[in-house]
């Protein structure tokens, strides 16, 4: 296939910067130029400028400007997906020269259907950059990696939280996200009355903003199905028998939200906290920072 660059074009394609990619993922992972403009330590004309003079070498319009934020176009989408891998690498690069060289052993807790969605991604980066660093990782409930952490067994957790509980008060939230109901695209199992449910155990967050929710709507339910583990709910989902309070991101066909069609409450934001060991050290902590950063890249 001919190339459509010109003979002199090919070959001298221009440079991302990184500093420039590091200003465009900060405006558009904030919405905001006068919020990057806070965490990069530039004034939002120096990013207005930059991100002129990026749509120019791109030949893109990478943002739509609306009163009160910023959103990406299809082209700042793609963009973002670049900058972030690279902003990645190069920190990688970096790290694997200048940073002092980590050791020892992370004992690493999650209840699983956090550690699904970010943990290969975690581990395979921190491994790259750390590779003498062992991490020992743990899934289980949430309140078990709480009684682990008390108990120093654990160097850091994450767990699953409300607007309320013991690990939003002692953690910091990393992630949150609407938990929405979920059901079998085409199912009937939201119709029937009483309400079929899929849950978790005692303890889970999920499980008690939904039985509050229902009890003060007066709707009438009945739990079908218990099991530790999202996969074992989504199954219940998936062959109908039930329907279930699930975090927005985790629901893909043959499952699907059902909104209010069906006469379901809203529910509140599912939050995910990350707490450490007091005194954990070094490698703790710089996992701490890789956990934060892949959470960031789910927004």
């Amino acid at each position: 296939m001919t190339s459509t660059l010109p003979p002199l074009e090919r070959g001298t394609l221009p440079l991302l910067d990184a500093d420039v990619l590091r200003m465009f993922v900060a405006i558009a992972e904030s919405g905001s130029f006068t919020q990057a403009a806070k965490q990069v330590f530039r004034t939002p004309s120096a990013l207005s400028m930059q991100v002129k003079r990026l749509e120019e070498t791109l030949g893109q319009a990478l943002f739509v400007r609306e009163a009160r934020r910023v959103t990406l176009t299809p082209e700042g989408e793609v963009l973002l997906s670049y900058g972030r891998r690279l902003l990645r690498l190069n920190e990688e690069a970096v790290t694997h020269f200048l940073a002092p060289s980590l050791d020892g052993t992370v004992c690493f807790g999650t209840s699983d259907d956090v550690g699904s969605r970010i943990l290969p991604h975690v581990l395979a980066r921190f491994a790259r950059s750390h590779p003498g660093v062992q991490v020992n990782v743990v899934v289980g409930r949430s309140v078990e990696m709480l009684e682990r952490l008390d108990r120093e067994e654990l160097d850091l957790i994450l767990t699953t939280t409300g607007n309320e509980g013991p690990a939003k008060e002692r953690g910091e939230i990393v992630h949150a996200e609407p938990l929405v109901w979920a059901g079998l695209e085409g199912g009937v199992a939201a119709r029937r009355s009483p309400l079929p449910l899929a849950l978790a155990s005692h303890g889970c967050p999920w499980r008690g903003m939904a039985l509050s929710v229902l009890d003060r709507m007066g709707l009438a339910y009945r739990i079908a199905y218990t099991s530790e583990s999202c996969s074992g709910q989504e199954a219940a989902l998936q062959a109908d028998l039930a329907v279930a309070p699930l975090p927005q991101g985790m629901i893909r066909p043959p499952l699907r939200r059902l909104d209010n069609e069906t006469g379901l409450p809203p529910l509140d934001n599912s939050q995910v906290a990350m707490l450490c060991r007091p005194g954990a050290g070094a490698a703790t902590d710089t996992l701490a920072e890789h956990v934060k950063a892949a959470f960031r890249e789910l927004r």
